[in-house]
């Protein structure tokens, strides 16, 4: 049984053979077994097995620790290192150029690091600091224009956000079936779709008015913070499931991944629904 979710699905513990729904072996043939170092992947036959430790709860939280931590870093260097906006003659350029090559990069990474059969730490912190310098810039400019904290406001907003849904998951002990895991897959794959959409008809001057700041805005980033939401139940249940059936401890870099995306991809929607009721 194979998870509908891109980021997980390319993992082996959702595709081998005899593996239940998250990846791990329901029966193995005893000619199969073997020994071998801790930390390597012997192939017995055609099944990889991986020998070293099982995901945790606490590799899952160190290494998503970590991601954000360089998101964070490299968000505050694109805010210091770019020209002050107060200036009224400042060049903007730089600015625009470090949210332009960061999302495309991170963007670029996300499809990577989604697709990848093996999950690489370094891709991941890659997408991450990409990540940090697109978020960088934009909280920068959206903080120019809008002001009254709003940067701050978006920051806690998320954070409450995944304390809230957090709880939500474990208090009403939400199940996920995989008629939800491809609604949201599809929902994903759909909004990132209208944004490219929107962004070449943009080019052309003409726009649906998806990253504008009137009612179809507004309506486009309600749906992308709920669908935020529902990618962070989609990652707390792979953790949940994947640390009961002993994956193997490098899928806390997925897992991290997972999580990070879903962060961001919270934090930017409800930045926009924070400049929508504080303009002018």
């Amino acid at each position: 049984m194979q998870s509908n979710n891109p980021v997980f699905r390319r993992s082996e513990e959702f595709n081998r053979p005899g593996a239940n729904a998250y990846g791990t072996q329901t029966y193995a043939d005893p000619s199969t077994w073997g020994t071998g170092a801790a930390g390597q992947e012997q192939e017995f036959g055609r099944t990889p097995v991986a020998t070293g430790g099982p995901m945790t709860i606490d590799s899952v939280v160190q290494k998503t620790g970590i991601s954000l931590g360089v998101v964070i870093v490299f968000a505050a260097l694109t805010w210091m290192l770019t020209p002050n906006l107060e200036d009224a003659n400042v060049d903007i350029g730089p600015l625009i150029g470090a949210v332009t090559i960061g999302s495309l990069g991170a963007f670029v990474l996300s499809m990577v690091n989604s697709f990848k059969r093996h999950i690489s730490p370094a891709l991941v912190l890659a997408f991450c600091a990409l990540e940090g310098v697109a978020l960088g810039g934009l909280s920068k400019l959206f903080d120019a224009r809008f002001g009254d904290g709003i940067v701050t406001q978006a920051v806690i907003g998320t954070f409450a956000a995944f304390a809230g849904t957090l709880a939500a998951y474990k208090v009403l002990n939400i199940k996920v079936g995989n008629k939800f895991r491809t609604f949201v897959t599809a929902a994903v794959f759909g909004m990132v779709a209208l944004s490219v959409l929107e962004l070449v008809l943009g080019m052309f001057g003409s726009e649906f008015g998806l990253f504008g700041f009137g009612a179809m805005g507004l309506l486009f980033a309600v749906a992308g913070l709920v669908l935020g939401v529902f990618m962070l139940i989609m990652d707390f249940d792979f953790v949940e499931q994947g640390v009961a059936n002993r994956i193997p401890e490098r899928e806390s870099w997925r897992a991290a991944f997972a999580m990070t995306v879903s962060l961001v991809w919270i934090y930017t929607n409800l930045l926009r629904i924070l400049a929508i009721f504080n303009q002018d």
